[in-house]
């Protein structure tokens, strides 16, 4: 990653999605923004994730044309990761990734031609830990009078450095 968080962050983000199997990835189209569910490698996070998807799908379409995505996590936190999608075809990456379900659900290998790995380089991230009562009563007492609800600190945002 060219681009690094501070070690705490990263540490920080991996351990809040590190056992969230599915993310909603949003990428943009000429509609607007469109979501859907996807299986997170199981690698550790070190600011880039990534998944599986076939050449003939829209989510290949549209990163192929606007990089700019969104990965969410819900979970007993909930993750928000804004990034640069790229397309990456390497061979050895996608056997490295690839795991014996992928054969069921995508009904090939991963030597097919039609599989790619969609790489996101993470830019931003913000997460909400949920594990605090007492930071939810605020937010949502804060939130239901009309108040800013960033003073009940239930979330930050990471930055990466450019």
């Amino acid at each position: 990653m060219s681009n690094t968080m501070n070690q705490k962050e990263l540490e920080t983000v991996r351990e809040l999605i590190k056992d969230i199997d599915t993310a909603m990835l949003t990428t943009v189209t000429e509609e607007g923004l469109v979501s859907r569910p996807m299986k997170t490698q199981e690698v550790e996070f070190d600011g880039d994730l990534w998944f599986f998807t076939k050449k003939e799908t829209n989510k290949y379409e549209e990163i192929t044309h606007n990089q700019e995505v969104n990965v969410a996590y819900a979970g007993k936190s909930y993750v928000s990761i804004r990034g640069r999608a790229e397309i990456v075809e390497d061979l050895e990456k996608k056997k490295e990734l690839w795991g014996f379900a992928y054969d069921k659900i995508m009904q090939t290998t991963y030597d097919d031609p039609n599989i790619v790995l969609i790489k996101i380089k993470t830019e931003a991230a913000e997460y909400w830990e949920t594990g605090s009562f007492t930071k939810r009563i605020a937010f949502m007492f804060k939130r239901i009078t009309g108040q800013d609800a960033e003073s009940a600190d239930v979330n930050e945002t990471v930055e990466l450095n450019k």
